[in-house]
Order: structure tokens, then C-alpha cells, then sequence
């Protein structure tokens, strides 16, 4: 097409440069244009040799669906995402996102607790986020013990201890 897109049965794509051509697109606030390259990436045969790439541009694909509100598509990403690599924290992240989007907080708290585990419960977003659906999915004791982590790391950390500590603490008071 007129976008560059035509493909030929063949053809061979480059995934890195597609997923950095994507990326700067997105910057530029393109994302259509992004997305119709990311698709690209999707159809193509998965290669372990440009791993990071696919997992970079599912990710990236995630991303723009879920901003669109296509959780759906954005979940089948990130499935595609965890079957390559388990241990893809941000694709747990973003599951959890899809999840708390969709006000399944058991779920989405299960999702953050892998991306926690994986950054060695180092991250406060992270933190927050897996402290924030323990507290939605009435696991109060879980949301208080991460938010001590959180804080005891990061003291400063803006919001949880309001948000999160002080209301799971009050739900477990009769």
C-alpha cells in the first residue's frame, strides 16, 4: 500500500527496524501508522533470533490496544508475549493493567505479582499497583505487607500509604 505496507508472500521483514520505525511513530504521535507496522511484526513468523524485537513490538501493540480500550487483543499480545518468555516483566504489568481495567482484581493482583517477583519487589509502581488489587480484592493483610515493602525502600513513595495502608488497615479493624 501507500503506507509501505504491501507485503510480499516471501518477503522477509526486518523486525528491528520495523518495531524502531514503530517507536519513533508513536513518538510523533502516529499511532495508527505504528500500529499498521506492528501488525506487520505479528503476522510474521516468530524468529528466536530477533526475540527481544517480537517481544518489543507485541509489547508496544499491547500497549496502543489497551489505550484503545482493546483488551481482548491487547490479552492475546501478551499471552503470544509470556509464551516466549515467562519471565517478561512488563508483559505481567500489562495483563495486570488489562485485568484492573476490567475490574477482575484478583486476577490482575496474580499478574502484578509475577512483574513483582520479577523485579525482585524492587519497583514501587509495581508495588503499588499489586498493593492497590489486594486492597480491591479484600486481601488486606497482602496489601499492607506490600506497601511496607514499598515504603521501606522508598519512604517518599507518593499516595500509598493514604491510598492503600490506611484504608487496608481500617478494614481490618472490626
Amino acid at each position: 500500500g501507500a503506507d509501505g505496507t504491501q507485503q510480499f508472500p516471501n518477503e522477509k521483514i526486518n523486525v528491528p527496524c520495523i518495531v524502531a520505525m514503530a517507536t519513533a511513530l508513536q513518538i510523533m504521535n502516529q499511532t495508527p501508522k505504528a500500529r499498521t507496522h506492528l501488525k506487520r511484526i505479528v503476522k510474521a513468523p516468530y524468529n528466536q533470533d530477533e526475540a527481544e524485537d517480537f517481544e518489543r513490538a507485541w509489547l508496544l501493540l499491547a500497549d496502543i490496544h489497551i489505550q484503545g480500550g482493546k483488551y481482548d487483543l491487547a490479552q492475546d499480545l501478551l499471552r503470544k508475549c509470556l509464551q516466549a518468555n515467562k519471565s517478561c516483566c512488563r508483559a505481567w504489568e500489562y495483563m495486570g493493567v488489562v485485568y484492573e481495567k476490567e475490574q477482575s482484581y484478583r486476577d490482575a493482583a496474580d499478574c502484578y505479582e509475577n512483574a513483582w517477583r520479577l523485579v525482585n519487589e524492587s519497583d514501587p509502581g509495581i508495588g503499588y499497583k499489586l498493593a492497590f488489587n489486594y486492597l480491591k480484592a479484600k486481601r488486606y493483610v497482602n496489601a499492607i505487607d506490600i506497601t511496607q515493602k514499598v515504603l521501606t525502600e522508598h519512604p517518599n513513595y507518593p499516595k500509598i500509604r493514604k491510598d492503600i495502608l490506611d484504608k487496608a488497615r481500617a478494614s481490618l479493624r472490626p
